[in-house]
């Protein structure tokens, strides 16, 4: 029979820039987590899956900031050495729960022949009394991991999954992640998208030439590693936000507005923002968040409920309205947007029935003491970490099978359900955070391997990419999308309460600052010195207005270090800033600064010019 919908995974490969800027527990080795647990892994559930001959397909989104730290050489041969200690740690667990290591460190009781000397005094009196005082010592219990079958058994497994990723970065991928993953887009298995340069936050930067920037050194990037344009882009924690009037009553576009000028077609929406049909700001009296330090005035007049006229649904894309264009924004802007699946998404996402916290599936947050190796299973919904059972990898591999299974079934079942309704052809796009699979939920690659495999031989369901899609099936329907994102409460509130509003007025003084040096020095793009200094310049603006930095100090995952390491980015823009100000442009300075953020290699501080 002829597939009945189409579905697609869409997966967002993020993480902030942290090369040489720290290791444990915060910095560069949370890339090394995250290949090692997840890309590695991912592209090697993959390229089974091509060699094998199955003809899946999904859209994953890597962005630009990520892509530029997994391509550089000094991150791989971190990358290497991280592996490389992992081997050593499992195999230093192997001994150590096997009893070698306590032999040889703690066994202190006297030999056979010291003990006959002492008892026939063939011992100095210093001596025997040492050996008696060693015989009469309380003889110690062995730690009760000595001897622990499983653990050794587990042990052994975690220095052969380590053995396999080491092996497969090193030979399978040649240590080229971005390469391997150019390769799949070429075949035509994925789509690869792209993101702002260093996943900015959009609706919030403080002017147009910002938001330019950031998408033009992404795409700038995406190209010199992928080979081609990109089509579709994930907005920085899928922020959106329609024009409005600044306080000085100039319009500020649409972010659609700049999608499509770099000739994006198609972004992704958290589910409320196309079915329910409201900014958020209007709900709170035009004020985006519970402190009102922003508002809007919207140039496309937004009503409290879902237009009558549009029965809005994920299953469709939409063209997003030119808002622009204000009144007349029923033009569209020629950029579509796709919604996330909720019921979908929920069967991975929700903390309480979601697959990953099944009772068997490995435990996140337990780690050996010793080795820091992750050797527990969820063991309950509510056990301590104390009281965590040993984890069993058999029977994780049968829970796999059984949430594959039922995940292929409930992709039938909703595209069933919609065309015995009428509704007809329709998308299921279920969007993830890729470290979602491997990392936090470690047997979650192998799900995904197994989805892709099943639903690839399902005879109602089509495997697509977003684009793919939107070039089959264009949207007929325009939809004036409000504002918003996939943070707590659907606003900005993430970004932009009490604990963070302070980034943002540096920000803002940082990207004027820019426009303005970049507007006074356009036409000397051939001095060495100049450009140098301002390209460097830009960078450091890039990486100070990335998401991560306000979203680590609001979660308290790593608040120091995310203040840290934005006051760091905002003073070595100051001093090239000020440099060029004072009319000595410091070429070593950017040097130094380039030794340390050398992402971006064609950045172009003329981007920021606007125009």
């Amino acid at each position: 029979m002829s597939a009945i919908g189409a579905f697609t995974f869409v997966l967002h490969s993020h993480l902030p820039y942290a090369r040489l800027a720290g290791r444990w527990p915060h910095g560069e080795e949370w890339i090394h987590e995250a290949a090692s647990e997840t890309y590695i892994p991912l592209l090697s559930a993959l390229y089974d899956l091509k060699e094998e001959g199955v003809t899946f397909k999904l859209t994953i989104g890597i962005t630009p900031v990520l892509a530029e730290q997994i391509n550089d050489e000094t991150v791989k041969d971190h990358l290497d050495e991280y592996l490389e200690d992992k081997i050593a740690r499992a195999k230093q667990d192997i001994l150590r729960f096997r009893g070698d290591l306590w032999d040889e460190e703690i066994s202190d009781k006297p030999t056979p022949v010291e003990r006959t000397q002492a008892e026939e005094g063939d011992l100095p009196p210093v001596d025997r009394k040492a050996v008696e005082a060693r015989i009469s010592q309380p003889r110690r219990e062995k730690p009760w991991w000595v001897g622990h079958e499983h653990l050794e058994y587990l042990a052994t497994w975690y220095r052969d999954y380590y053995e396999r990723i080491k092996d497969a970065f090193d030979r399978r991928f040649g240590r080229d992640i971005i390469g391997a993953f150019r390769r799949l887009q070429d075949d035509g298995y994925i789509e690869i998208i792209t993101c702002a340069a260093t996943h900015g936050y959009l609706p919030l930067l403080g002017t147009d030439e910002a938001i330019i920037g950031q998408l033009k050194a992404g795409i700038s990037s995406y190209e010199r590693l992928f080979g081609r344009r990109p089509r579709g882009i994930w907005l920085p924690e899928c922020a959106y936000r329609p024009a409005y009037y600044s306080e000085s009553g100039k319009v500020r576009p649409g972010i659609e507005h700049f999608l499509a000028r770099e000739g994006i077609k198609v972004f992704f929406s958290e589910t409320h923002l196309v079915t329910g049909g409201a900014p958020v700001g209007v709900a709170a009296g035009e004020a985006i968040g519970p402190y009102g330090e922003i508002k809007r005035r919207y140039l496309v007049p937004m009503s409290s409920a879902p237009r009558p006229n549009i029965d809005t649904t994920t299953f469709e894309p939409y063209f997003v309205s030119d808002t622009t264009s204000g009144l007349e924004a029923d033009q569209h802007s020629g950029v579509a947007v796709i919604g996330r699946n909720d019921e979908t998404g929920q069967r991975v996402w929700s903390a309480e029935w979601g697959y990953p916290g099944d009772f068997d599936y490995r435990e996140f947050h337990r780690k050996d003491g010793i080795s820091g190796l992750q050797y527990w299973r969820v063991t309950g919904a509510r056990v301590d970490l104390g009281q965590k059972d040993f984890y069993h990898p058999d029977w994780a591999e049968y829970k796999l099978k059984r949430h594959g299974e039922d995940f292929v079934a409930l992709v039938e079942r909703i595209l069933q359900a919609r065309w015995d309704t009428g509704q007809g052809y329709g998308l299921i796009a279920s969007n993830y955070d890729t470290e979602l699979f491997g990392h936090w939920w470690f047997e979650g690659v192998d799900w995904l391997k197994l989805v892709l495999k099943g639903l690839a031989e399902s005879d109602k369901v089509d495997l697509t990419t977003a684009s793919e899609y939107i070039e089959q099936y264009p949207p007929d329907e325009v939809l004036h999308l409000p504002e918003g994102s996939w943070g707590a409460g659907g606003d900005h509130f993430t970004w932009n309460n009490i604990e963070v509003n302070w980034m943002w007025a540096p920000i803002h003084e940082a990207e004027a600052r820019m426009t303005a040096l970049a507007r006074k020095y356009k036409e000397q793009w051939e001095n060495d010195t100049i450009r140098e200094v301002l390209n460097q310049a830009a960078r450091e603006l890039l990486l100070a207005e990335s998401s991560d930095w306000p979203f680590l100090v609001t979660t308290g995952q790593a608040r120091n270090y995310a203040i840290e390491r934005f006051s760091q980015h905002m003073e070595r823009f100051r001093k090239l800033a000020d440099s060029l100000d004072s009319g000595a442009p410091n070429a070593s300075l950017a040097s130094e600064f380039n030794q340390l953020d050398n992402l971006f290699p064609q950045i172009d501080f003329r981007w920021w010019v606007g125009g």
